[in-house]
């Protein structure tokens, strides 16, 4: 097994870990929702501290319901990472290019020198 290979499987064993290590200690189990988003616990905290604080703005958009709140989020990070993996993709890609074509002319050059 190369070593890219063995860095690749740490590293998905670990984000495995972390997702699933919440779950099983129980993490949130005293609370009415475990796993809200921090601007829920941000609200929460806020209205612990001040009561009476009134929000500076309002969403511009209220979705209907959690679970197409939660889908518009999930949206939102795949199109995130479709951005990322095409950006690092296209690096990925030039680079490879360069060093075909440097490797092409290094060939020519050689094979001149041999002809004269």
């Amino acid at each position: 097994m190369s070593r890219n290979t063995r860095i690749n499987l740490l590293l998905l064993l670990a984000v495995a870990l972390l997702a699933v290590a919440p779950l099983v200690f129980g993490m949130g189990d005293h609370k009415e929702e475990p796993f809200t988003g921090a601007d829920g616990e941000a609200e929460t905290a806020i209205t612990e501290i001040e009561p009476d604080y009134e929000p500076w703005f309002s969403p511009l958009y209220e979705p209907p319901s959690g679970e197409i709140e939660s889908a518009l989020f999930s949206l939102q990070a795949a199109l995130g990472a479709g951005v990322l993996a095409y950006y690092f993709g296209l690096r990925r890609g030039r680079r490879q290019g360069e060093q075909r074509a440097l490797e092409r002319v290094g060939g020519a050059e050689e094979s001149d020198g041999d002809a004269g």
